[in-house]
């Protein structure tokens, strides 16, 4: 079973770096030494490619186009990276968002018997009624339609055989390829790799298990069960297993339906406004939302009552951060940029920016463009990608969730302009920032602060002594040490190869020349003469190395410049 399982593995690697190379990043595996040994020299450069040249794409469309070949767990890996700009770039950023996971569905023999070995009993035990048709197909699971025996009508979520086996593998496999390669991703602009890394794994395995979802749902029922604008379908946990999901069938049309809504006697601006406030509720009362609010996950009924489905991701945001948040809204509207800047960088995990008045600038910049320019031509989409773009410019380490509630702002002014043609997003966000801000700064809160802060000073005081005593314990013993961690050295190393090679080479060919130049001196028979040029033999020999050594530094030295500009381009 072990050697099974690391041939696989070896032939997965091996797909992996076959697709590299296809879509010309050799560089990445030729700088790779342990990558190197796995692919013979001879095939390196000899896997087909596309009939156009993958060199007439840009380096972001050639990663683009190398995650939608390896599949599933990489296009997951792609889609959850767009919404982090502050570890991409813009260009990789604006591909990663054309991923779709366009994959086909398994068929209903499979998904019925995976549903039976889960409910331990014949599918007709359980349901009335199975549709064998799926309405829905996505590269974790499928969903069919059915009726329980109660007469409930109900959707099931089954997850695709082995897929389990297959993400398990690739996320180990992409771990390793990053520790390997995290120099170069760090060379090209992505921060921290391994931090992204270990993201995309929580967030696969939380949406392998159906039990988290149904978890999330349940969540949000006990939040809202007393709204009665806002509807979560029931999750059947009884029935249901971290490989199957089944969930109340809820009808209605999508929210952009604006036909239907109408045909039922609905205000299509009033929907909209109430999907508003039920968004930014989720966001700054309770802390807790549904993360992936696009048309095809937020229903209406003929009610006007709406729905959200599919909870497979979640966002969540700390006291804190709500606060801290609010304050960036608050701060625009009041065209603030200093407490702008101050709120951005409580929001940071990390937030050292070396130039504050630079910073304080871009901001002061955008909020002019913001509050000058009317909000048909700048609105909360246009808003969201400059924030997003000075957040990665400053290296501000925020935390995921931000980028999910900034990315879901965006997509319900897109519902919200389809509805509402003046809906003003920001002028939604304002009272709900203005009663954060007025919580964050009432008794009960500045109290629990107060209490929390001198609680942290007292445990500070109480462990600095231990703490001192340990460190001279072990400078007294000659133990303490300092780590440091050198990143992206192997560039510099290679360049300081290629400098000393062309030195050597360089060494070689003025001793040829002066050696050569020493034996037109020296005396030498006739029949060691050339009779055409007058010169030794060995003198001849030791100026055609030595031009011929000089040609093939000046070639190399060209292909080596085109070849950094490819890289660049």
């Amino acid at each position: 079973m072990l050697l099974d399982k690391t041939v696989n593995n070896l032939n997965r690697i091996r797909q992996v770096l076959q697709v590299l190379i296809k879509y010309g990043f050799e560089d990445v595996i030729t700088g790779t030494p342990a990558l190197k040994r796995l692919v013979p020299p001879k095939q390196q450069l000899a896997w087909s490619r596309a009939e156009k040249s993958v060199f007439e794409y840009n380096r972001w469309e050639r990663l683009r186009m190398i995650i939608e070949e390896l599949g599933p767990t990489f296009i997951k890996l792609g889609q959850l990276l767009s919404n982090r700009p502050d570890v991409l770039p813009k260009g990789l950023i604006q591909e990663f968002e054309k991923l779709q996971s366009n994959v086909a569905p398994f068929n209903a023999e499979t998904a019925r018997s995976i549903i039976e070995q889960e409910l331990g009993s014949p599918i007709e035990e359980t349901f009335l009624y199975f549709d064998n048709v799926p309405i829905g197909s996505a590269s974790i699971g499928q969903v069919h339609r059915a009726r329980l025996r109660n007469g409930d009508d109900v959707v099931i979520k089954v997850r695709r055989p082995n897929i389990y086996m297959k993400v398990q593998t690739d996320l180990s496999l992409l771990r390793e390829f990053v520790k390997l390669t995290e120099s170069y991703f760090i060379g090209i602009g992505i921060l921290n790799p391994l931090d992204i890394v270990d993201t995309f794994e929580r967030s696969m395995r939380s949406e392998l298990d159906y039990n988290n979802e149904a978890r999330h749902m349940e969540q949000f029922r006990k939040i809202y069960r007393d709204e009665t604008l806002f509807y979560v379908p029931r999750p059947y946990r009884e029935y249901s297993t971290d490989r199957i999901l089944i969930i109340e069938f809820v009808s209605g049309c999508k929210i952009t339906d604006v036909a239907q809504l109408v045909s039922w006697g609905l205000n299509p601006e009033e929907v909209a406004e109430n999907g508003m406030h039920i968004y930014l509720n989720q966001i700054f009362n309770y802390g807790f939302f549904h993360a992936d609010p696009h048309p095809g996950n937020v229903l209406v009924k003929p009610s006007g009552m709406i729905v959200l489905i599919d909870f497979g991701m979640v966002g969540k945001l700390m006291q804190q951060q709500k606060y801290a948040f609010a304050g960036v809204f608050i701060s625009l509207a009041q065209q603030d940029a200093k407490m702008m800047a101050l709120n951005l960088r409580k929001l940071a995990i990390d937030s050292e920016i070396p130039d504050m008045q630079r910073f304080e600038q871009d901001l002061s910049e955008l909020i002019e463009d913001f509050v000058v320019l009317d909000v048909d031509d700048m609105g909360m989409a246009e808003l969201t990608s400059r924030l997003q773009q000075i957040i990665y410019r400053y290296r501000l380490q925020v935390p995921g969730s931000i980028f999910l509630i900034l990315r879901a702002l965006a997509i319900l002014e897109g519902i919200g302009k389809t509805l509402h043609p003046k809906m003003q997003t920001l002028e939604y966000i304002k009272p709900y920032g203005v009663s954060i801000l007025a919580e964050q700064f009432s008794w009960d809160n500045i109290t629990n602060e107060l209490r929390y802060s001198f609680s942290q000073l007292v445990s500070m005081l109480y462990g600095a002594p231990i703490e001192v005593k340990y460190i001279l314990k072990k400078l007294r013993k000659g133990e303490l040490t300092f780590n440091h961690r050198l990143l992206n050295y192997e560039p510099i190393i290679r360049s300081f190869d290629g400098m000393f090679n062309r030195l050597l080479m360089a060494l070689i060919v003025a001793a040829l020349i002066i050696g050569a130049s020493i034996t037109t001196l020296t005396p030498a028979p006739a029949h060691l003469t050339s009779e055409l040029l007058g010169l030794p033999y060995v003198s001849i020999l030791g100026f055609s190395l030595a031009i011929g050594l000089t040609l093939i530094i000046f070639a190399s030295n060209i292909l080596k410049e085109r070849g950094r500009r490819k890289r660049r381009d």
